[in-house]
């Protein structure tokens, strides 16, 4: 049982200490809105899909394939929009439902997805796949809720055409997702890199999970848990419980193990991501319920996905 939990607080608590580490330095003025800002920007689209790419092109995608683990995250990440939708249709003011939503099922899976992965198996294939089958999903679905509940959404919520073209162009360039296809394509290839090539990858990934974890934890506004704190507390309880105990019980009845568990607890149950938050204000959201969201579901995964961890250690599924 010890063993279990240190296994547990060994993944979960360096996460958690680095984003101690961002919110100390914004303290104490080493970090601002404008520098943590840059950080969460080139991390996105320099060092993680960096990441994403020295690992995956290394696979044997053939091998590790798997079409069914796909579609679970597929149809798991879609269900779960499905009932934040429907919880909140009890939120008297429409426009924090879109708030609402998309902070209940967006997860982090890249940044502290990644990081959680490398801490436990030091590999993130699964994450791959599972970023395959969610991410997009996730992309689509954010830009159709936050634009038709928008404030000064267009009557009877009607989706424009320019802005169907907006979703589709921020999917295609996602660089997220133009790491992974390249990994995989590389990988396909069986292409030798140069050793030039290989370390200089290997270096901008090694940044990427600990810069990644000091901008979130810079990111951090306590004012925001003054306002709109019961939904909030909702966003907590579906983000870090709901979502987990109504489909992983369903990926281990379907066999899924180790790896592949983890990958799902890690769409399932961790932090909401912050480019929620980016998204909602650019698309004329006030914001409150995704700052607030991103700030409390990213403190308190660190010790829920301890405890999720902890059950499915004590009971031999990883």
């Amino acid at each position: 049982m010890l063993d279990n939990l240190v296994f547990s607080l060994n993944a979960t608590m360096p996460i958690f200490l680095m984003m101690v580490v961002g919110f100390f330095l914004k303290k104490i003025h080493m970090l601002d809105e404008h520098s943590t800002s840059t950080i969460n920007k080139v991390v996105f689209r320099v060092f993680l899909p960096a990441l994403l790419f020295e690992d995956l092109a290394v696979q044997d995608f053939v091998s590790i394939w798997d079409s069914s683990f796909v579609g679970f995250c597929a149809l798991a990440t879609v269900i779960s929009i499905a009932i934040a939708a429907g919880i909140a249709r009890f939120d008297k003011h429409p426009s924090d439902r879109g708030e609402f939503i998309q902070a209940s099922f967006r997860s982090a899976a890249a940044t502290l997805g990644i990081a959680f992965m490398t801490n436990v198996y030091d590999n993130v294939a699964m994450v791959a796949l599972m970023i395959i089958g969610s991410v997009p999903i996730y992309n689509i679905i954010s830009v159709l809720l936050l634009s038709v509940t928008a404030p000064d959404a267009t009557k009877d919520g009607i989706i424009s055409s320019s802005l169907i073209k907006k979703t589709l162009k921020s999917l295609i360039t996602n660089p997220i997702i133009l790491s992974i296809l390249a990994g995989l394509v590389w990988s396909l290839l069986r292409l030798e890199q140069p050793v030039i090539m290989q370390k200089s990858i290997t270096y901008l990934g090694n940044v990427a999970s600990p810069l990644a974890l000091i901008g979130l934890g810079a990111s951090f506004e306590l004012s925001d848990l003054k306002t709109k704190w019961k939904a909030i507390a909702l966003v907590n309880f579906n983000k870090l419980f709901l979502f987990c105990l109504l489909f992983l019980p369903l990926g281990i009845y379907w066999g899924y193990r180790d790896d592949k568990l983890v990958a799902l607890l890690i769409m399932l149950g961790s932090a909401t991501t912050s480019s929620s938050f980016i998204m909602a204000k650019n698309m004329g959201h006030k914001g409150t319920i995704s700052s607030a969201a991103v700030m409390t579901t990213t403190f308190l995964s660190s010790f829920t996905l301890t405890l999720w961890l902890f059950i499915l250690r004590t009971f031999g599924y990883i």
